[in-house]
């Protein structure tokens, strides 16, 4: 992309568990999508990766489409069978990252189940650190999302990397510059933390962006709190939560970040299913509108 505006590319996930993902690049690639970020949850079910990186490319075809990176969602620090097969997942991915074009692999960094976020510190250096190396070897960047998955700093069941607290304690076990955040700000929201400062202290570390917002509904919260029966905030395809999307491009603009904002958004409680695609195109448009250079200057 020639344009300097355009430094920051908006594009969409594409699961890869069903061996489609190619298919559904193909279906779509024509809808204005820039990027595309092929992810597997918990298992590849052995595919063959590069063989599906070069069904992918060649689902892109001419178009300036790029996949600068690949997702791997599981919990690869337990050792059950599934679990087992993230952590060989992680391995394949980084391994075949570049027959997408690919540059970063993404997912959750695991966690000890049940117990209190810092027990999972000492697995996650051990296994962090050997795969770290093996991506630093193939010129491959490691980016961990920022999701609690319902988990908190006491309990949980697959990440860690979901508050700032975390990502200092992380860091310091792994100081690899490799190693950063899938970073979205609807993760943060959730926790009612605003994501503008926290962009302008940790963009270093963002090595991919979720484009998936959130809607605090504060009436709620006024009522009936945030433990309460009542549901005090909802993840939402950009566009339809409380973000202002201008003024996250721009603060990632002046930290001097470039890369991908991906859309994440069957979440949404309304533009999912049916309306999944009605929502992805209107977010994908929104987000162009935020991040300008969409327009054409004579020469």
């Amino acid at each position: 992309m020639s344009n300097p505006a355009k430094s920051i590319r908006i594009g969409t996930m594409v699961s890869g568990n069903k061996g489609d993902a190619a298919t559904r690049i193909g279906e779509i690639a024509g809808m204005g999508f820039e990027s595309f970020e092929p992810f597997f949850w918990q298992t590849t079910k052995g595919q063959d990766l590069a063989e599906l990186g070069k069904r992918c490319l060649d689902a892109i075809g001419d178009r300036d489409i790029t996949i600068s990176t690949l997702g791997m969602f599981g919990n690869p620090l337990e050792e059950t069978a599934i679990d087992l097969e993230t952590l060989e997942g992680w391995k394949h991915c980084i391994d075949n990252a570049h027959h997408f074009g690919a540059t970063c692999v993404a997912g959750f960094t695991g966690r000890i189940r049940g117990k209190p976020l810092t027990d999972s510190l000492p697995r996650y250096k051990q296994i962090w650190s050997e795969l770290a190396k093996r991506a630093a070897d193939k010129g491959v960047k490691i980016a961990f999302e920022n999701c609690a998955m319902d988990g908190n700093w006491a309990t949980g069941d697959w990440n860690i990397a979901h508050n700032p607290d975390a990502w200092e304690l992380m860091f310091n076990e792994t100081p690899d510059d490799n190693i950063g955040l899938e970073w979205e700000p609807c993760h943060q929201m959730v926790y009612l933390i605003d994501p503008l400062p926290q962009i302008r202290k940790w963009a270093h570390k963002f090595f991919h962006v979720h484009g998936k917002d959130a809607t605090i509904r504060w009436e709620v919260i006024k009522e009936h709190g945030i433990f309460g029966k009542e549901k005090f905030v909802f993840m939402r395809t950009p566009g339809f939560g409380d973000s202002n999307w201008t003024d996250i491009i721009s603060e990632l603009r002046l930290a001097g970040w470039s890369g991908s904002i991906d859309i994440e958004g069957w979440h949404d409680p309304v533009y999912r299913d049916a309306l999944e695609m009605t929502g992805q195109v209107h977010g994908l448009n929104y987000l162009k509108t935020c991040r300008g250079g969409d327009f054409v200057v004579d020469p």
